[in-house]
């Protein structure tokens, strides 16, 4: 069933958008674009991150972010990008607004995440914001920007324009 314009859809309780991007890196941002990844417990295949303590792991494993709210913050003329702020998959058409931790989000026929918590911007992704300000992006001081961090329910292969289906967290 077709949106229009990037309006989410609903079916049942459920919001339906796509993969609007796939990013990786070797280290440290940005992270650039590819057509598909496998999705392991630990993240995506042929991703690293340089500061283990506070990015990957099992409840780290995956960050989002919406490409509406990287397109508002560009009107707003921060130079962020899709992948320049750290995220692994980028979506677009469903209510970020929704995504929140206990949400969970399926992306094509095999992976199933479930939001395990907002991230904390640090200091690597200031370039993508005017004179730096990456707490543009923190949940405390701007609810509803920030990225989040999914947990692997179930592993296997996203594409660019996979279907992602979002469970909201029960209230």
């Amino acid at each position: 069933m077709p949106s229009e314009a990037g309006q989410p859809i609903s079916l049942d309780n459920h919001l339906t958008g796509s993969v609007a991007a796939i990013n990786v890196s070797s280290g440290g941002v940005p992270k650039r674009r590819v057509s598909g990844a496998q999705v392991s417990r630990s993240g995506l295949v042929n991703d690293a991150q340089n500061d283990k303590k506070n990015h990957g792991g099992p409840e780290r494993a995956v960050c989002l972010y919406s490409l509406e709210r990287i397109r508002s913050l560009q009107m707003e003329g921060h130079p962020i990008d899709i992948g320049t702020a750290g995220e692994n998959v980028t979506v677009e058409g469903i209510d970020w607004d929704q995504i929140v931790p206990g949400a969970t989000i399926k992306i094509g026929d095999q992976v199933l995440l479930e939001v395990a918590s907002f991230t904390n911007p640090c200091k690597t992704i200031r370039a993508s914001f005017i004179e730096g300000e990456f707490i543009r992006i923190a949940q405390k001081f701007h609810p509803g920007w920030s990225r989040v961090y999914a947990r692997v329910l179930r592993e296997g292969q996203i594409c660019f324009g996979d279907p992602v289906d979002v469970i909201p967290a029960s209230e």
